[in-house]
């Protein structure tokens, strides 16, 4: 399938400008401001059964001549139906994750004004600040981030991309390129176990929209009453996530109960996003997450999300309706971002507005 890539993306949408948390968090605050507190926020709503963890799929096992090669292909096809999150193991990319976990750090712990160099533009998502602020009044996460689009490469600005530290641009592009071989690899597996062609869906995305966001959560003395992100699903193929240190806040909405995920050390943690769920006609289901802070310590975290390249569309892939008939609309991917960018974190709230009423 010939593709081709958008010029431009300046005129998708941005975020508004707010207050740096990790300043806020660092000012020894006696009272939270009233934008940062959730008080929907029950403790009651999360499992305490610690049994409860997401799949774990060994990606060497997926190789077509292991030994375990089918009963490991099942387990990631219900990792996808049942959970829409697993853990992977053995995929190849330890070295580049460990040397992006390195630059991160250190990029946060630069004083604010050299970070602020990178500071978002109104009419951008990239840089450093805070995404999906769209009203002065909506509430906010307790939470900063770097955001960069890092594919396709000639869709780079480097304007964003921080030279301090000075091997942070090298390290991303490594990454990028580490963690992009990945997903395209699990694009593959994911098209066979839906009995399609190899190459059906990973074609979508040939010079496929990748963007890396790179989280710092601020400790807080009332963490039971903030967010660190909201309740959300990805609006996305594939997210790769990894864990940059030891503190845990990944949580998954399970039978109506908040899962805490204790992340493998060296695993990638794997979800499936809306745009999967949309091509694979339902099939395979994004889940809705959220993030929680620490009282005492800060959390870091890198999340590379996966979209097919911009100029396809989105909709349900014509050999899983032959049946049943589509279950979401189709939509141009770009049209489909703008739609993204231009709303709240809300559940799956965008998703609802994919479906078909039937």
């Amino acid at each position: 399938m010939e593709t081709k890539v958008a010029s431009t993306r300046k005129d998708l949408g941005g975020s508004l400008p707010v207050k740096n948390v990790q300043k806020l968090a660092s000012n020894n605050l006696k009272e939270i401001p009233h934008r940062y507190i959730r008080p929907e926020l029950n403790p009651d709503e999360v499992s305490v059964d610690e049994s409860l963890q997401i799949p774990v799929i060994d990606m060497s096992k997926l190789a077509t001549d292991h030994v375990d090669n089918q009963n490991e292909m099942a387990e990631l096809h219900q990792a996808c139906k049942e959970w829409g999150f697993f853990q992977l193991i053995n995929h190849g990319a330890t070295a580049a994750i460990e040397k992006m976990k390195v630059v991160v750090e250190d990029f946060f712990k630069l004083p604010l004004e050299q970070k602020m160099i990178y500071a978002q533009l109104p009419i951008d998502l990239e840089g450093y600040g805070q995404a999906f602020v769209i009203s002065e009044d909506q509430k906010l996460d307790w939470g900063d981030m770097l955001f960069l689009y890092s594919l396709p490469t000639s869709q780079r600005n480097m304007r964003f991309w921080p030279n301090n530290p000075k091997s942070f641009r090298s390290t991303l592009d490594e990454y990028s390129t580490e963690l992009h071989k990945v997903c395209m690899s699990l694009f593959n597996l994911m098209a066979m176990n839906l009995g399609l062609d190899a190459k059906k869906i990973s074609s979508l995305y040939e010079d496929c929209v990748q963007g890396i966001r790179m989280n710092y959560y601020p400790p807080c003395l009332r963490a039971d009453k903030v967010i660190g992100l909201a309740p959300h699903s990805d609006a996305t193929g594939l997210t790769l996530l990894v864990q940059v240190n030891e503190v845990q806040g990944l949580q998954i909405k399970k039978n109506s109960k908040w899962v805490p995920i204790k992340p493998i050390p060296g695993a990638i943690i794997i979800n499936i996003g809306d745009v999967m769920e949309i091509l694979s006609n339902g099939e395979y289901c994004s889940i809705e997450h959220r993030a929680v802070v620490h009282f005492q310590k800060e959390r870091l975290s890198v999340a590379a999300f996966h979209s097919p390249n911009i100029c396809v569309k989105i909709g349900p892939l014509p050999d899983l309706v032959k049946e049943n008939g589509a279950n979401y609309k189709t939509l141009q991917h770009e049209d489909f971002i703008r739609l993204v960018i231009s709303r709240k974190l809300d559940g799956k709230s965008l998703l609802k507005t994919m479906k078909i009423s039937k």
